[in-house]
């Protein structure tokens, strides 16, 4: 699939424009306390951005040139990677990756261990994977608990939202896993 990085941010903006809230992504990542901070699967940058306004160190992955194009001009002081996910190593380590925006459901079918396991290996030793997806495309959280589980992660937390809205059940999730 291929982005229009710039048409992608300007939802975003209007949003925020119109006074919503958008950095609940943002917000759930830095109340873990994060120094370092890798945005899998970035696209524009929006939650990079807001961490990094925040005094957090983040580095910025995707795939989508665009996108990156886009997180670039936003904010070129921030380390953005064109990446494949699935085969990432940069050869560091986070205190917390995040994977905002449904990034397992635009990975090949069939690849969502790989990912997690990339996504993994980037967390520190006490440090935290935290996702969220939409729970109706195919990819389950048995799945996704399996993985990261496979990958050495253990569960800390499920949430509705990225306000933290208790999970009952719905068709979205944000998981917190983490390393120990």
């Amino acid at each position: 699939m291929t982005w229009n990085g710039d048409e992608y941010q300007s939802r975003f903006d209007r949003i925020a424009a119109e006074g919503g809230d958008i950095h609940g992504e943002a917000a759930l990542v830095r109340s873990f306390g994060p120094s370092s901070v890798l945005d899998a699967g970035c696209g524009t940058g929006r939650v990079a951005i807001e961490l990094a306004r925040h005094g957090v160190e983040v580095v910025g992955v995707d795939t989508d040139g665009s996108m990156l194009a886009t997180a670039r001009r936003l904010a070129p002081e921030i380390r953005w990677y064109q990446e494949d996910l699935i085969h990432l190593d940069l050869a560091l380590s986070f205190d917390v990756v995040v994977l905002a925006g449904n990034v397992p459901l635009f990975t090949p079918p069939g690849t969502e261990s790989a990912l997690v396991a990339g996504a993994a290996a980037h967390v520190c030793p006490g440090g935290r994977l935290v996702a969220g997806f939409a729970l109706d495309r195919g990819y389950t959280l048995d799945d996704y608990d399996a993985h990261c589980r496979a990958a050495g992660l253990t569960l800390e937390a499920r949430y509705a939202t990225w306000s933290r809205d208790p999970y009952t059940d719905g068709k979205y999730a944000v998981s917190v896993h983490r390393k120990p």
